[in-house]
């Protein structure tokens, strides 16, 4: 009993956290997550836990494709392109892994993914603090927008 409700209470306080923090700090902590799943994923094959595997292959490949369907193609269309030809790579080699119960997809996609890891964790403070207040701003913007369409009775 006690146990479901402390898991109940993380993952509240999780959903609140992630509720307000910046979409760095978001996709850094989705990148952790993904590079822990795929670690454990490794782990069950060479131990031969199939439902473990099974489960954190789900998981890491549930984060694969949130990250790939949030980028942003109009910021950065190469970069974005990029990124979901890399997620995409990815999630293939995670399927290849559980089809084949073999660890080497698992390295083929680690290796893909850490160069982008250690550039995402590499980013300057103050390069997080200027996205931040432009994005900011920009949500100002729509809010405002949408608050006058509200007024006219556009929404």
């Amino acid at each position: 009993m006690y146990g479901r409700n402390l898991k109940a209470y993380q993952k509240t306080n999780v959903n609140a956290e992630l509720s307000v923090a910046d979409p760095y700090y978001v996709t850094k902590l989705l990148y952790q997550g993904l590079f822990e799943r795929i670690a454990q994923a490794k782990g069950a094959i060479e131990r031969g836990d199939l439902a473990l595997k099974a489960k954190k292959l789900s998981t890491a490949t549930a984060i694969l494709e949130n990250l790939r369907s949030t980028l942003d193609f109009s910021q950065s269309p190469s970069i974005a392109q990029s990124l979901f030809d890399i997620y995409s790579y990815m999630i293939d080699q995670l399927a290849e892994a559980s089809i084949q119960i073999k660890t080497e997809p698992l390295d083929n996609a680690l290796r893909a993914f850490m160069p982008i890891k250690k550039a995402w964790d590499a980013i300057p403070i103050e390069a997080q603090r200027e996205a931040q207040a432009k994005r900011s701003d920009e949500q100002l913007n729509i809010d405002l927008n949408h608050d006058a369409n509200i007024a006219k009775g556009f929404i």
